[in-house]
């Protein structure tokens, strides 16, 4: 417990931000067994080690110095008194029996941009209205950042300045240097971090970055290290954003699930998606262009059933990064088909529901995002393979 301790105090350390993520992804994962397993004989132990991860991931609180010509036996400790909004201020207690507690939100430097951020209509329009969870400066400018990668990318550019002018005018600035790196095929930064005032980690792409160890392969094609780094970027953001889903019909054909709170979810999720992931692979290594063909599209599937609730703008960070994959079943896997003499037609379903719905199958609506009546999200692909058809699925918004 000490080392623990010791390691998530470093600042601008990417293995304290790692321990901390991991920390807050096996409390919640533990949590959520406790109710689903309630009459298990380890449920009592369970208990004592959510408290003790809970007593980790608290910052240590320095008792305030004693006030000169303090006398505690004249100055008892008062009842709660209601503030102005009708809630129950506690009272002062002595240093020995300081509670932990996240910094207020009235505390917070960035608390401007926060108020600001959960007021915008067009925020809203992407995002639902779920405001900002956030307690410390640090998560915030993070919480706020990853947002940002759901909505159009000139309206994130423009809410990113914003951020950074309100850290800016608080005494921050922005960090280059100390960002979280995600594995990819190239290096790029996708937001910075802040140094000064608030000292907190931003997010790159890196060539450096190592994979998770299901989806590490040598000597694999480029297209398939492009699809190694897009399956372990979804892994890695399964563990740090709260506000990831699923819809992935083998798993889960009825509803779009919380991978943050359904941690039985999380796991068969994340089993599918190395399942297709190495069925990708033994597809390439047969070669057998239906095989390969057919295991593009279902982990593609994987991919893209991975989402938020509103799903993620099409032009927005995520929804270019999910293309990805797209498009190599579109423009390369498609084509050796056809030069292998397989009449194959591929459609990615969008627009109106009403236009596609003969061509998708067990779609599911929504009644948040976009535009009623209109397709949110692809989540697989329609395929027609020598005469023989495979039906899309689809999120669609339902009519008003």
């Amino acid at each position: 417990m000490q080392h623990l301790h010791q390691l998530l105090a470093v600042e601008n350390s990417e293995l304290a931000q790692l321990l901390k993520f991991s920390l807050c992804g096996l409390k919640a994962a533990l949590e959520q067994a406790q109710k689903d397993f309630p009459q298990d004989p380890g449920v009592q132990i369970c208990n004592q080690v959510v408290q003790d991860i809970q007593t980790l991931l608290q910052p240590p609180v320095q008792p305030p110095p004693p006030s000169r010509e303090t006398n505690q036996s004249q100055n008892p400790v008062l009842p709660p008194k209601p503030d102005d909004s009708g809630e129950d201020i506690p009272p002062m207690t002595s240093p020995a029996n300081i509670s932990i507690h996240p910094t207020p939100t009235s505390e917070l430097k960035l608390n401007p941009l926060k108020s600001d951020f959960n007021s915008d209509p067009e925020l809203t329009r992407y995002l639902g209205d779920s405001p900002l969870q956030s307690q410390t400066d640090p998560d915030l400018w993070n919480e706020i950042q990853r947002q940002l990668l759901r909505v159009p990318e000139q309206m994130a550019d423009f809410w990113r300045q914003k951020a950074l002018n309100c850290a800016e005018k608080v005494g921050a600035k922005e960090d280059k240097s100390n960002l979280v790196q995600l594995p990819f095929i190239r290096n790029q930064d996708i937001y910075p971090g802040l140094a000064g005032s608030i000292q907190t980690t931003g997010l790159c792409f890196s060539t450096q970055a190592p994979l998770e160890p299901e989806f590490y392969q040598q000597n694999i094609s480029e297209d398939l290290r492009l699809l190694a780094s897009l399956v372990s970027i979804c892994k890695k953001f399964i563990h740090i954003e709260p506000n990831l889903h699923h819809a992935l019909k083998t798993v889960n054909r009825f509803d779009v699930i919380s991978l943050h709170s359904n941690s039985e979810q999380r796991i068969k999720y994340i089993e599918a998606l190395i399942n297709r992931f190495q069925r990708t692979l033994k597809a390439e290594e047969n070669g057998n262009i239906l095989l390969i063909l057919h295991a593009w599209i279902d982990i593609d599937e994987a991919i893209n059933s991975l989402v938020f609730v509103p799903p993620a703008e099409r032009y927005s960070w995520w929804g270019n990064l999910k293309q990805k994959s797209r498009r190599i079943i579109l423009q390369k896997v498609r084509q050796r088909a056809k030069e292998a003499g397989c009449d194959v037609q591929i459609r990615q379903l969008s627009g109106l529901y009403a236009d596609v719905h003969s061509l998708s199958k067990e779609d599911l609506p929504m009644k948040v995002g976009g535009i009623p009546g209109e397709v949110l999200a692809c989540l697989r692909l329609y395929a027609r393979i020598n005469q023989e058809e495979f039906p899309g699925r689809v999120l669609y918004r339902l009519s008003a």
